[in-house]
């Protein structure tokens, strides 16, 4: 079963960011790491680490950690 601190690391690795950044809080673009080429390293990551599929428009809406969640979710991935 994965956590949401696997999607805290997805993200982390992701966007290339240590562990002081509070993840949690992230948007689009309000973190410089957060540019849209790493958006789509992010989307890839969630992917594979998740076993998910993302639409266009689930990858186009993706514009936080807690939309990222909500969509992890609805795609099935049990996060505890």
């Amino acid at each position: 079963m994965a956590s949401i601190d696997d999607v805290r690391a997805a993200f982390r690795y992701a966007l290339d960011l240590d562990d002081t950044v509070n993840v949690d809080d992230l948007a689009y673009r309000t973190n410089e790491a957060w540019d849209s080429v790493a958006h789509m390293t992010l989307v890839a990551e969630l992917e594979d680490r998740f076993d998910v599929m993302f639409s266009t428009d689930d990858v186009i809406e993706m514009s936080s950690f807690a939309i990222a969640l909500d969509t992890l979710r609805r795609l099935g991935a049990d996060l505890s």
